[in-house]
């Protein structure tokens, strides 16, 4: 399973990590494997792992006071998957992360992630190769979110993660892009249709 992760290093930062780095990459994961249905994090529990999905899918999300679901994010395969905040800030999580499908992890700490960036070169890169990544594409699905149409928001779904619509039920799709699941088939039907 850690090839995966290895591979992973290597692609993003379009280098070989050596093995004695990777030794230290080793030595920092633990494997983790969730249930359909399972909980990687409850809200209101302090999120202490910062994982790596190997094979499955997941989804971060809140439930608000009417009971009404949405969906912050995905994970699947070769994806991470956490409350940043929670996790860099030790306190209590506002998101709920569960599996959506039977799910193999790489899981790691918030002390062995500090521990990889100073020992690991390669490591530390690919950390800031992802948080400018993960930057770049907040700031993208906040202007979606606050200022496209619905049928905007699902091309743009289509154009950037369409994996997302194979993988993931209508109605997980429709919380994720902040509409209804009715005008999610609405659009649909009317994109098809062109």
């Amino acid at each position: 399973m850690l090839h995966s992760l290895r591979n992973y290093i290597n692609r993003i930062t379009s280098s070989t990590i050596s093995d004695e780095e990777f030794k230290y990459v080793e030595a920092a994961f633990k494997m983790k494997t969730l249930k359909k249905r399972q909980f990687l994090l409850h809200e209101g529990s302090v999120c202490k792992f910062m994982s790596f999905i190997i094979n499955g899918a997941m989804r971060q999300y809140h439930i608000d006071d009417k009971g009404n679901e949405h969906i912050i994010s995905f994970g699947i395969e070769e994806w991470w998957i956490s409350d940043r905040g929670s996790f860099t800030n030790l306190t209590p999580s506002r998101y709920n992360i569960d599996a959506i499908e039977d799910t193999n992890l790489l899981v790691t700490t918030r002390d062995e992630i500090n521990s990889l960036k100073e020992r690991s070169p390669l490591f530390l890169k690919m950390a800031h190769i992802l948080d400018e990544n993960s930057f770049i594409a907040s700031q993208k699905r906040v202007e979606a979110t606050i200022s496209y149409t619905a049928e905007e928001k699902f091309i743009y779904l289509m154009e950037t993660n369409p994996v997302f619509v194979k993988r993931f039920p209508q109605n997980m799709l429709a919380s994720y892009l902040g509409i209804t699941p009715e005008t999610l088939s609405r659009v649909r039907k009317s994109l098809l249709g062109k």
